[in-house]
């Protein structure tokens, strides 16, 4: 019995958690470099709304930001898929790119700098600024032009999102039945990404497309909102596979905070999921312990070093309890601290795995 209680006590020290005080926290918190993949508070600053203002802010502002330790966000530049029909597509992608350039970085000097490299996210951290970066949210802003990619790119966009809720001529979208995949046209599109250093962003497309952009790519690809399907079965979500091939290609998943893309709860209550719900129904909240979980379930099956932030701010309707906004980080940082992933860990996830496949797209490209 002797025995065994000193064995006990030896191994105790190996499974208790450790308790992190506030201070510890924010030690942490502020030694990372917080890069978020995707944030849609764009789609209100367009029609004039200032980021700077707190009135009738939702998930982000500049306080917010400063508050949460933000130290680089993608913008997204989103264009609605009923620009397909409509006609203006590539019009709508440049008031977007305008809106993040001039209403966001040029209006707000003192607080953001544009960023197109991840040596200039490094340099806005240095100089105490947020580094604004673009990403265009839906392939149909090219209107099945590779050329205009180069001027997207001149601009400042470092990412497109191939598709978004409707299938393209060249590539499917996860939110349509037909599972259509790249054509020539979509491989095309892919070898001038990776020519110019874009991103591929395959947050949004089929599962057919998916694949075949794993195998077209010539650079690692990247989820700049998505979580784990195995944990909620969202067809928006990545399977496992899916994450493995990410991982070993050098990519990144970048979690959305989205409660549907968290709990299979959230998903299960939200019309969005499932159309046959009231228009008006409320999903389930998530919660920050399960976000937790996506982070641990993907450092489980693919490691640390491909887990990001994507947290779809500003572009979701529900965020979990203790993450309804972008001040709220350091209550990430905390749970995820007190879940076992250490202070490296996080510096990893918040920016370090961002900065690394950043530089292998610049790389592939040179």
């Amino acid at each position: 019995m002797r025995r065994l209680l000193l064995l006990g006590l030896c191994l105790l020290p190996l499974t208790a958690q450790k308790k992190w005080s506030d201070e510890e926290v924010m030690a942490v918190h502020r030694s990372a470099l917080l890069i978020d993949g995707h944030n849609d508070v764009t789609s209100r600053t367009v029609r004039g709304w200032d980021i700077a203002s707190e009135k009738d802010a939702r998930h982000t502002s500049i306080g917010k930001l400063r508050a949460g330790g933000t130290g680089a966000q993608f913008f997204a530049a989103y264009v609605s898929v009923n620009f397909i029909d409509s006609g203006g597509s590539a019009r709508r992608a440049l008031e977007m790119i305008d809106t993040i350039r001039h209403d966001i970085v040029a209006r707000h000097p003192d607080h953001f700098v544009l960023a197109t490299t991840a040596a200039e996210i490094e340099a806005a951290r240095r100089a105490g600024r947020i580094a604004a970066l673009i990403g265009i949210e839906g392939g149909h802003a090219i209107e099945n032009e590779p050329r205009l990619l180069r001027a997207f790119y001149d601009l400042g966009v470092r990412y497109m999102t191939l598709t978004h809720t409707r299938n393209l001529d060249w590539a499917g979208s996860s939110a349509e039945k037909e599972e259509r995949g790249l054509n020539g046209l979509g491989r095309r599109i892919i070898a001038e990404m990776n020519r110019l250093g874009m991103m591929v962003d395959v947050a949004h497309v089929s599962d057919r497309t998916f694949w075949d952009v794993l195998e077209a790519s010539r650079a690692p690809v990247f989820s700049s909102h998505s979580s784990a399907r195995a944990l909620s079965n969202i067809p928006r979500n990545l399977s496992d596979d899916q994450i493995r091939a990410i991982a070993k290609k050098g990519g990144l998943i970048m979690i959305n905070l989205g409660c549907e893309f968290i709990s299979q709860r959230s998903a299960d209550t939200s019309p969005w999921i499932n159309p046959s719900l009231p228009k008006n129904a409320r999903c389930e909240q998530a919660t920050l312990e399960e976000v937790v979980a996506h982070f641990e379930h993907i450092r489980r099956i693919a490691g640390v070093d491909f887990i990001g932030l994507g947290s779809d701010f500003d572009g979701v309707s529900c965020t979990p309890k203790g993450l309804e906004d972008v001040s709220k980080w350091p209550n990430l940082t905390r749970a995820l601290l007190e879940r076992g992933f250490s202070p490296d860990d996080i510096r990893k996830i918040y920016g370090g795995n961002f900065l690394r496949f950043m530089r292998a797209v610049e790389q592939a490209a040179r």
